[in-house]
């Protein structure tokens, strides 16, 4: 047998939890000595302290836990309920990091106001290009909504291309538009749950005709507009028109935490005499594993003002 220090140690609990857990009839001592009063346990006794543990871990109150232990939880039970609780607490985690990114975006947009240098901006066309690309939709124009869209986009992407033999011709490329309004198109009514701030992404790839007729499949988009037909290899083929005039400035670190970068652009256009003609576009130079080594640049449409 155990003293109640022993046991303490090996179930990695209090002794003073211990005490409560006997007074309360969770766990009782295996013999307690009728003039001392000490507590002793045996080693049989840690397979219910540590479901009781468990249990609490999983949020329940220790009188719900009492009455699970009456019933006999089976280990099977135990470890899918644990499984799930893991699952729900691994959530969190990411929710939380995700928000955490965003207030440090935040935090470095406020320090870095008016710090960007005009030599930082060039304005300049772009031109036109053939893209393989997927789309999704994102709840929001912002990098909390638009990131959990274009990444797994980008993957399957990837996954198609190599599948068909495409090999990129160049570096990634996703532009953005506005969803239909609710309702548009589909014959209902929209109601106060459906989100107009929705915008379409599109995660595109730069290709060639050459690449794809060795793939045997054949572009069906014109020049000159947004514009494509299904490739018949699982992802969809654009002919996206250039820019005739678009504010570049290059990003350096993860998309997460591209705000500060976006909202000095937007500082540069206002004060030299531009005005944004849609949303930016983004071109992926460089995507190492590393996150914080990625290079962007940024492409906003202008027109002067």
């Amino acid at each position: 047998m155990f003293t109640i220090g022993d046991f303490a140690q090996y179930g990695r609990v209090s002794a003073r939890m211990l005490r409560h857990y006997d007074a309360i009839g969770l766990l009782r001592p295996a013999r307690t000595d009728p003039v001392t009063g000490y507590r002793f346990y045996e080693a049989a006794q840690l397979a219910r302290l540590n479901r009781i543990i468990a249990l609490k871990d999983l949020g329940f109150s220790l009188q719900q836990v009492g009455a699970i232990l009456a019933e006999e939880v089976s280990v099977p039970e135990l470890r899918g309920m644990l499984r799930l609780r893991q699952a729900e607490l691994s959530a969190a985690l990411t929710a939380a990091g995700a928000r955490l990114a965003q207030v440090e975006a935040r935090l470095r947009t406020i320090e870095s106001e008016g710090r960007m240098s005009a030599d930082d901006v060039v304005v300049k066309p772009t031109g036109t290009v053939l893209l393989a690309e997927l789309s999704g939709t994102a709840a929001s124009y912002g990098p909390e909504d638009i990131g959990p869209v274009i990444t797994p986009l980008y993957a399957e992407l990837c996954r198609l291309l190599e599948t068909a033999g495409v090999t990129p011709a160049g570096p990634g490329l996703a532009y953005y538009e506005d969803a239909p309004e609710p309702g548009e198109g589909s014959g209902r009514m929209a109601d106060e749950h459906d989100s107009k701030d929705a915008i379409v992404v599109h995660a595109g790839m730069v290709i060639t005709e050459e690449a794809l007729a060795k793939a045997g499949a054949t572009p069906a988009a014109t020049a000159g507009a947004t514009t494509g037909g299904t490739s018949g290899l699982g992802f969809t083929i654009v002919t996206l028109p250039g820019l005739a005039a678009a504010a570049t400035v290059v990003h350096h670190g993860p998309m997460s935490r591209i705000l500060p970068t976006a909202q000095n652009l937007a500082h540069w256009i206002d004060d030299n005499g531009y005005r944004s003609a849609g949303y930016a576009r983004e071109l992926y130079l460089e995507c190492p594993p590393d996150q914080e080594k990625w290079v962007t640049e940024i492409q906003e449409p202008v027109v002067r003002a």
